[in-house]
């Protein structure tokens, strides 16, 4: 017996791209947790290829397995976990702010466009500039949350997943290094409001190869813990 998949269109806007002409992995990453289960259990979402821009996609809900194809390839993939995702330690909003300023695609930005930290228009890009965090072993920004990336029920887990895909990379990434998300486990625990102010911290957890892992966490300016991401890059060979 099979289990008939429930499908519907996705178009990823050009405004959510990460590098040039393909889907943010963050925000496609929230899409897929989001349309898996709503905004709390754990997912992991792993990205089979890139996503292009602008032009119907096909997502596909069969029983626990969301996908995303163009045509018949495989392009997204998101599945429930048991486990918790582990977050990095809360930084207080003054101190990851103050990070900012060590940013490194400040002296070299790899992706300038990206929709999550890239050098973009206040109130079009997410704006996230991880930096070291003085005495730790850690990145972190602060996040002011642009009112313009909301929707009639707040901050969606697109935007949510962006927030915590690139601040991974930066955990790893000097002045113009890059590297491509290829898996991103995303838990939701609170929401995240229009307008209001978190901090993003990351922290790289490791390598082996080409593949680079981290993970991130979005806080309240209280400590309270928002939302965590655990992320597998790969580097150019």
């Amino acid at each position: 017996m099979t289990t008939a998949a429930l499908q519907t269109v996705l178009t990823v806007p050009e405004r959510f791209r990460g590098p040039a002409g393909v889907a943010n992995g963050g925000w496609l990453a929230g899409t897929l947790a989001g349309a898996l289960n709503g905004k709390r259990s754990a997912v992991e979402v792993t990205l089979h290829a890139p996503t292009p821009l602008e032009q119907d996609l096909r997502l596909e809900h069969v029983a626990n397995t969301v996908a995303l194809y163009d045509g018949e390839k495989l392009l997204v993939e998101a599945i429930p976990v048991v486990e918790e995702v582990t977050p990095p330690p809360f930084v207080r909003f003054t101190e990851a702010a103050r990070a900012e300023a060590g940013f490194a695609g400040h002296k070299g930005h790899a992706f300038p466009e990206c929709f999550a930290c890239g050098l973009r228009e206040p109130g079009d890009g997410l704006r996230i500039f991880p930096g070291p965090v003085e005495g730790k072993d850690l990145v972190a920004a602060g996040w002011r949350v642009p009112f313009a990336v909301a929707d009639e029920d707040g901050v969606p887990a697109s935007v949510v997943g962006a927030a915590l895909d690139c601040v991974t990379g930066w955990a790893h990434f000097k002045p113009g290094e890059s590297a491509l998300l290829g898996r991103l486990a995303l838990q939701f625990h609170r929401d995240v409001t229009p307008g209001g102010v978190y901090s993003v911290v990351g922290r790289a957890t490791g390598r082996e190869g080409r593949k680079l892992f981290g993970e991130s966490a979005i806080y309240e300016v209280d400590g309270s813990l928002v939302a965590a991401a655990r992320a597998t890059w790969i580097a150019p060979r």
